[in-house]
């Protein structure tokens, strides 16, 4: 009986090059992205010396650029929230890279440590908020780029667009 796990490759899979994608110099599937995302948070000489915490407002700072994508840093004292929101048009990937993160969603609220990745769809609406003791650290990688953050009050009311750049 075949199936998917009777399939093996043998010899050398380098020497069928015809076989394999050659690397692209920029993202542009969500495992690329992720892993992006993942390569920056590993090296903190990309973005430790950056980071500033600012107790009246969530810090951020746009820390590459590419071809229809933007990594933004953001520093999160405890008690700072994004507010509910979505990302427009732009689809993301948010991984904590320091401290703890929670995020609150129609289907419910997780924490998010230090390590922890969401990727989400354009329109998804959640809240991401501090409620640790101690700051946190995130990065956000959107593509395209962020151009909108339509703002969300309650389940039942409409939204409203806050001017860019307050990213989550």
């Amino acid at each position: 009986m075949n199936s998917d796990n009777d399939l093996q490759i043998a010899g050398d899979i380098l020497e069928v090059p015809h076989l394999l994608q050659p690397p692209r110099e920029h993202p542009a599937t969500v495992a690329e992205f992720v892993g992006l995302a993942r390569a920056v948070a590993a090296d903190r000489s990309q973005w430790a010396h950056l980071v500033r915490y600012d107790a009246t407002t969530r810090w951020y700072h746009r820390l590459r650029t590419g071809p229809g994508y933007e990594v933004w840093l953001l520093s999160w004292v405890p008690g700072q929230g994004s507010g509910r929101h979505d990302h427009g048009r732009s689809s993301g990937v948010l991984t904590v890279l320091e401290g703890t993160l929670t995020e609150r969603t129609e289907r419910g609220t997780r924490a998010l440590a230090a390590g922890a990745q969401r990727v989400f769809a354009p329109g998804y609406v959640h809240e991401v908020v501090n409620d640790a003791l101690e700051p946190a650290v995130s990065l956000h990688v959107y593509h395209p780029g962020l151009t909108e953050m339509p703002m969300h009050g309650s389940p039942h009311c409409e939204a409203r667009t806050e001017p860019r750049p307050a990213t989550a």
